[in-house]
Order: structure tokens, then C-alpha cells, then sequence
């Protein structure tokens, strides 16, 4: 639960004005161009990321609804599309697919908010990219793949952006970064020796389990092992019994919980031993968030990195933050699921930014964040209370923050936050 803080008086106006560094090229193009715009959120919201991803959309649309609905002298309305199918139970390719064609055809449309899933985000942003009226923007709160924005696997990031154009941005910190914390931190705080590393064979799994890997072979952590789990297999007991033979005193799990990750937590534990004993459990960013995870007894003692601060770090911050999450607690009767959602909304603050800083096409918006001088939320304003500046040139994010976490009585406690250099 998060505490019931003092919080220092946070005008809406201030916000709702928006006053922020931006600078837009608001040469005209269609795709928007009126006065009542919207934007969107891409997210899965069935399966197992469907909590975080509900928790994401209320509070931004409380968000919105805090700012009056307006950005400038643009009204904005929000759209909600689900990229999960019922059948897979988690992100879908060929419903990414059809979003990315549906947010280019709702023609009032200028910007979207997502994706969650990395992989579903290399699907979209080359068809937003392509559209015929200007690339439309969109910016993640949660995609940490680098390959997005920087040279990681072969033709990165350029085949995103057919047009030459960048349109994508992100508010997070990516893998390479989140990797060097996380191999810092079993170095360093675990004193760990040998590690087997696994992934779930998916974008974000195999770009995260290769970002620890090579930071923490750098480090002189041996890498035992390294292999992907199936997600459709009923156990991992054979899986364990080879890194038991392999000598490792950590895992890591490269991936996400949707792929099967609460079988791999508990035959981790059932082979290898509970996750305080002789081998220890660490996961990322993608095993957050979720309180199926949590409650599994056999999650205790596992290691978690978020890309970011999480809501206890934030509350304790004060900030513009607090007053949402304080919003959210009155209207829902609980705190949101994860820290993403408010990184949604910081997302959506720079999608704000940008509307109000343009001519209100998709052009225009696009142009505002990721050419000029792009956009900065300043910490005073931004509802992570920190800077909030997009590079122009790559769309990443200034902030490196990395939070270490540790399942204990049954939810995600922090350990150690550090920015990584």
C-alpha cells in the first residue's frame, strides 16, 4: 500500500499549461490539424499484463481529466486499443499489426502512447512511420529493447523508420542500461560468481538477457550457461537439473512472466532451492507488475530490476506524482498495479508538450519531440518528479534510473535505486 504522505500544493494550472522547453517545425500536413485531437494508448489488456495495462489507461485519463482535457488551445480526448488476444493471453503480432493501420486510419488521431510490449512496437512504428500525411508519433513508458533507437541487432534502428524520419521515443531507460545495473548488483551486492542465463526467446527477452550477459562477463562473473525457455512447456525440471549441474549461484530470467514465468519461478525453487539459499533468482523489468507473481510463495527472495523508480520511491519523492496517485487511490479503492502507469503518464505529458507546441497534425506533433531542441518536462512538473528530456536525435530519455527490488511478504519491496552512468 503507499503511504498516505503530505504532499506539497501542485497547481493544475502549472501543468495544464505546459510550459516546457519545446521546439517544433509546424510545417503543415494532415492527420489531425483541427482543434479536438486525440491520442491514444496501445496496450494488452488481457492475460497477465492486463492489470498493469487498466491501471495505466485509468490514470491517465485522470490524468487528462486533471489538465482539463487540453494541451494549448487543443482539446484531447483519449482512445483506448488493446494489442492482446484472448487466445495467446498476452501481446499478439497480428493485432499490433492492426493497430498500427487503425491509429494511422482514425484520422483525428496525432500520437500514441505505448506500446508495453517491445516486440509489438517493432511492428507498429514502421507503419506509423509510413503514414502518407506525416509520421505520427508514438512514445513508450515501458519498451526497453535499445534497438528502437540505437545500433543493436543487424539493420537497427534504421529499418523502424522507412521515411528517414524518427517517430518513436520512449520515457524509460533501456536494456543495455538495465542490464549493466542488474550485473552491477550480483556482482557487487550478490558476490556472485557463475550465472545461467535464460530467455523467453521473444525482442525484449533475448535484448536483456544479452545486455547482463556481456555486462556482467565484463565484471568477471563466469556465464555458465545461456538458453531460451519454451513458454509452452508444462515444467522446467530438466531445464534446473542442467543448471544445477552447471555450478551457477544466480539465474537470470531474460523475458517476461506472461511467457510461463510463474512455472519457471516455482521449479526454480523446487530444483535449485528457495531464492535466499546457495542460487539466486533475478529478473527484470519484465517480471514486475504483476500480483499473480507475487503471491506465489515460491517468488520470495527473488531479485527484480525496474527501468525506473517505482511508486514507493515516488511517493516518498513528493512531487506531481503523488496527487495522481493519491486521485487514483480515492476513485479505485487501491494503488495502481506496478510503476509503469505512471510513466504512462509521463509519457503522455510529452505527448501534451508536443500537441501544444505544434500546429495540431501529426506532422507538426511528431516534429516537437523529435527535431529542434525536442522537449523536457521539467522535475517540478513531471509526475515522476524528476527531468523528463527527450533526446531529438535518438528519442531516449536523459533519465537512467534503476531501482533494485525484492519480493518480500508478498509484494515487490525496494532495495536499492542507482542511476546508471
Amino acid at each position: 500500500m503507499l503511504p498516505r504522505s503530505k504532499t506539497r500544493a501542485i497547481a493544475v494550472a502549472a501543468v495544464a499549461a505546459l510550459s516546457l522547453a519545446a521546439c517544433a517545425n509546424n510545417a503543415g500536413g494532415g492527420g489531425g490539424g483541427g482543434t479536438d485531437l486525440v491520442i491514444s494508448t496501445d496496450l494488452p489488456l488481457q492475460g497477465a499484463s492486463a492489470s498493469t495495462s487498466d491501471s495505466t489507461n485509468k490514470m491517465i485519463q485522470l490524468y487528462l481529466d486533471q489538465v482539463g482535457g487540453k494541451a494549448g488551445k487543443y482539446s484531447v480526448t483519449l482512445k483506448t486499443y488493446d494489442d492482446s488476444t484472448a487466445a495467446k493471453g498476452a501481446w499478439d503480432d497480428a493485432a499490433c499489426a492492426k493497430n498500427g493501420t487503425d491509429h494511422v486510419a482514425n484520422t483525428n488521431e496525432v500520437a500514441v502512447m505505448g506500446t508495453y510490449n517491445s516486440g509489438c512496437a517493432k511492428i507498429e512504428v514502421p507503419t506509423l512511420n509510413n503514414d502518407s500525411s506525416g509520421p505520427m508519433l508514438m512514445i513508450s513508458h515501458a519498451n526497453t529493447n535499445p534497438g528502437l533507437t540505437k545500433k543493436w541487432d543487424t539493420g537497427e534502428p534504421e529499418k523502424y523508420y522507412p521515411t528517414g524520419v524518427r517517430n518513436y521515443a520512449r520515457v524509460i531507460t533501456t536494456d543495455d542500461y538495465q542490464g549493466q545495473g542488474a550485473a552491477a548488483f550480483a556482482f557487487n551486492d550478490l558476490k556472485v560468481k557463475k550465472a545461467f542465463v535464460l530467455n523467453d526467446n521473444q525482442t525484449y527477452g533475448l535484448g536483456v538477457a544479452k545486455a547482463f550477459a556481456e555486462s556482467a562477463k565484463k565484471l568477471g562473473i563466469e556465464i555458465v550457461g545461456e538458453q531460451a525457455w519454451d513458454a509452452k512447456q508444462p515444467n522446467y525440471t530438466a531445464l534446473y537439473q542442467g543448471v544445477k549441474a552447471s555450478g551457477a549461484d544466480l539465474v537470470y530470467l531474460g523475458g517476461i512472466y506472461d511467457n510461463n514465468g510463474g512455472q519457471l519461478i516455482k521449479d526454480k525453487v523446487a530444483v535449485l532451492g528457495k531464492n535466499d539459499g546457495a542460487v539466486k533468482l533475478f529478473a527484470p523489468d519484465g517480471f514486475t507488475g504483476y500480483p499473480d507473481m507475487v503471491k506465489l510463495p515460491e517468488s520470495a527472495g527473488m531479485y527484480l530490476t525496474f527501468a525506473g523508480l517505482t511508486q514507493d520511491q515516488l511517493v516518498k519523492a513528493g512531487g506531481a506524482g503523488v496527487k495522481l496517485f493519491e486521485a487514483y487511490k480515492a476513485k479505485y479503492g487501491k494503488d495502481p498495479d506496478g510503476s509503469y502507469p505512471l510513466y504512462g503518464v509521463a509519457a503522455v505529458q510529452v505527448i501534451l508538450a508536443a500537441i501544444a507546441a505544434s500546429d495540431g497534425t501529426r506532422k507538426g506533433v511528431n516534429a516537437a519531440v523529435l527535431s529542434g531542441s525536442g522537449i523536457t518536462i521539467p522535475a517540478d512538473q513531471s509526475v515522476t518528479g524528476k527531468e523528463i528530456k527527450i533526446d531529438p536525435a535518438t528519442g531516449d530519455t536523459s533519465a537512467r534510473d534503476l531501482t533494485i527490488e525484492i519480493v518480500k511478504d508478498n509484494k515487490e519491496t525496494f532495495a536499492k535505486s542507482q542511476t546508471i552512468e
